[in-house]
């Protein structure tokens, strides 16, 4: 039973979010949306995935937000693509440069 508490809690969760959407609409899809959980190639909200997007949580290409994924983003706390490239590449133009000095 101790390792089931997550499920529970996501399961519960998910039905407050379900009836809080039937009495107000907390989701949007679309070219520009503006809701709590929104997903579109403009997005602001507390959740959001897109394009550009702009949240608490966000998920896009350019992505603002305080932990925000994306090729470009600004974020507290951050996990780009581009910077994980710029991590491999990195030590290798270190060691070259000792290697001329």
């Amino acid at each position: 039973m101790k390792k089931f508490w997550i499920l529970f809690t996501a399961v519960a969760l998910l039905i407050m979010g379900i009836l809080i959407n039937f009495y107000y609409p907390v989701f949007s899809a679309g070219d520009y949306c503006l809701n709590y959980f929104s997903a579109g190639r403009y997005s602001i909200g507390i959740f959001s995935a897109g394009i550009f997007s702009i949240g608490v949580f966000s998920i896009g290409i350019f992505s603002i937000g305080i932990f925000s994924i994306g090729i470009f983003n600004v974020g507290v706390f951050a996990i780009g693509f581009f910077m994980l490239a710029l991590k491999k590449h990195f030590p290798k133009l270190l060691f070259e440069a000792k290697k001329e000095v």
